[in-house]
């Protein structure tokens, strides 16, 4: 590994009269260094809350930009897609580069794209503000790479766990926020605000995160990148807009065959390459391949649910299982869970502490799918409704905080923010998969409700069941991942250190 020695804070040390977790004489470093997980936290929270945002508006916009609903659903689209082709480029770029400065190009990008909402209603602009907040995808990656490199042992699972869960928390903070901004408020007030609160973070972590010592010196592998965008802009593009332009039409045929055609190549590249974007010899062993498959199940598994019960709770009272809610009801319904996954991601830390964060993945996919159970038993009755989303959000909590925990443990320490970034890549194509799935489910059971189609309860109740099923096999894929994810000549000493060359470089901050 490299210890760059432009990179150290000028105090020389981690934290403030020592180490970080060690007492020392208070100062802005003790301060800087007791702060930077609240502070990468609150910019994860953020991102998830950038990307959720957008939904209650989208019935509005066709509207509010004169454009069609086609053209508005890509303001979905254009997030999505340029999240999953920069998170594992950026990943990698911090690894190589620093990952606090990629960090702050990531907030920065995501204030910017803020600023542009703000400031526009023409939907070519829009479109391409999203893209550039899609960039804030590689946060969490990066900031869970931070955390390993900073932090002890001893703080790290917490740490990490409640990173992951950031992913959660925001998407059930972000609808509620959005939904009582956009009615009692012009709708670019919403944008304002998340261009605020962007900067907010964009500051704070400039100010409270350190620069790590650790990297990967190299050439960054520039054909890898734009193989890897090239590839997923065609498998994403056709799975996001199959429903829309039909799944046997000539363009999703022709971008799934394109996407065939292109990731094969980059294989070949990648494995062919000194110095590859992903190391796939790595990712392919059954350390890191199956934590990899795992979080594309549980993406999927975890999706469907916050997706399908906005729509379930916004049905008409005439279908006879509707609630009739409100898009601010709903977003309040939603905010629970939000609150469990804060709640309950320093319990997960534990239980992978104590029993393993392979046990702890399988009791979060056994928990989604008991959840999902619970919804197929009752989904008329809004308490039962809350339950059964609370306990998928648990499952999802224990899940999604025992991922990175995994990954940390299974791959170098010089390739901590690429690899995290490939997990969360494998999230969204889950979540992507998820959404036309549900939405494929849906389609085809529904029944006429004042002259228009509307989803059957038992179209529901087979979404649900879909998504159950999904996490059970998760379950299976996160019990057959070897119990010892140590790689072989760089097995950490503990989930928060990377091992002698890390130790070296810790101990000379």
């Amino acid at each position: 590994m490299q210890d760059t020695p432009g990179t150290r804070d000028a105090g020389g040390a981690r934290g403030a009269g020592g180490t970080q977790g060690t007492p020392g004489p208070e100062g802005p470093r003790g301060l800087r260094a007791r702060l930077t997980v609240p502070v990468l936290a609150f910019g994860g929270i953020l991102m998830a809350v950038t990307q959720t945002v957008v939904v209650p508006l989208l019935p509005d916009l066709p509207r509010l930009t004169d454009s069609s609903p086609g053209a508005v659903s890509w303001l979905v689209t254009a997030t999505l897609l340029s999240g999953a082709v920069l998170t594992p480029v950026l990943g990698r770029a911090g690894d190589m580069y620093g990952k606090r400065r990629v960090l702050l190009a990531a907030l920065g990008l995501m204030a910017a794209g803020s600023v542009l909402c703000a400031l526009t209603s023409d939907i070519r602009l829009l479109i391409a503000a999203r893209a550039l907040q899609g960039a804030s995808a590689a946060v969490v990656p990066l900031s869970i790479s931070i955390l390993r490199d900073e932090l002890p042992p001893h703080r790290t699972a917490s740490a990490v766990a409640l990173m992951s869960s950031t992913v959660g928390i925001g998407a059930a903070l972000g609808l509620p926020l959005a939904a009582l901004i956009v009615q009692y408020a012009d709708w670019h007030a919403m944008f304002w605000a998340t261009a605020g609160l962007s900067a907010f973070g964009l500051l704070l972590a400039a100010w409270a995160v350190r620069e790590s010592p650790v990297r990967s010196p190299g050439r960054f592998d520039t054909w890898g990148a734009l193989g890897l965008a090239a590839g997923l802009v065609c498998l994403l593009l056709a799975v996001s807009q199959g429903g829309q332009w039909g799944w046997l039409s000539g363009p999703v045929l022709g971008l799934c065959a394109g996407a065939v055609v292109i990731l094969s190549l980059w294989w070949r590249m990648q494995l062919r390459a000194k110095q590859p974007l992903v190391d796939l010899r790595l990712a392919s062993g059954r350390r890191v391949a199956l934590p990899h498959v795992t979080a594309l199940l549980a993406g999927f598994a975890f999706y469907a649910n916050s997706l399908v019960t906005a729509q379930l709770v916004q049905a008409p009272a005439e279908t006879g299982y509707g609630l009739e809610l409100s898009i601010v009801a709903t977003g309040l319904c939603l905010l629970p869970n939000g609150v469990i996954m804060l709640l309950l991601s320093p319990v997960s830390a534990r239980v992978s502490t104590a029993r393993g964060p392979r046990v702890t993945l399988a009791l979060g996919a056994a928990f989604m799918a008991l959840g999902y159970v619970v919804r197929i038993i009752d989904s008329s009755e809004l308490w039962v409704i809350m339950v059964g989303a609370a306990v998928v959000s648990t499952g999802t909590t224990f899940a999604y905080s025992a991922l990175p925990t995994l990954i940390l443990r299974a791959v170098p320490v010089a390739q901590t923010a690429s690899a995290n970034g490939v997990n969360v890549l494998m999230r969204t194509i889950g979540q992507s998969v998820s959404s036309a799935a549900v939405a494929a489910v849906l389609v085809h059971h529904t029944s006429a409700v004042q002259g228009a189609q509307v989803p059957t309860l038992g179209g529901y109740q087979l979404a649900f069941a879909l998504a159950g099923a999904v996490a059970l096999v998760a379950c299976a894929a996160a019990l057959a991942i070897p119990s010892d994810t140590a790689p072989d000549g760089d097995r950490p000493t503990a989930v928060g250190r990377g091992g002698p060359a890390q130790e070296t470089a810790l101990e000379g901050r």
